[in-house]
């Protein structure tokens, strides 16, 4: 099935890689796209990678302050 690039950029950066490559546009293309499919398929979701950040959050003893206005003012030095 063919595949139509009508995007001027799309176009200017698969015309770009091919040259740089020595390859045809197609060939281009579809090694982009197969290079973007591995790099997807190895990353951790994104429920994975921010695991760690909340196990490390929750593990934290709660502290009993409250955080509300008055708390974040004397922070900032304000009355």
């Amino acid at each position: 099935m063919p595949l139509n690039i009508r995007n001027e950029e799309v176009n200017r950066l698969a015309q770009k890689l091919a040259s740089e490559a020595r390859v045809s546009k197609t060939e281009a293309v579809r090694v982009a796209l197969e290079n973007e499919l591995q790099r997807r398929n190895g990353r951790p979701s994104l429920i994975e990678r921010l695991k760690p950040i909340q196990d490390a959050f929750a593990a934290r003893p709660a502290t009993g302050l409250k955080a509300d206005k008055a708390f974040f003012d004397e922070l900032n030095g304000e009355p």
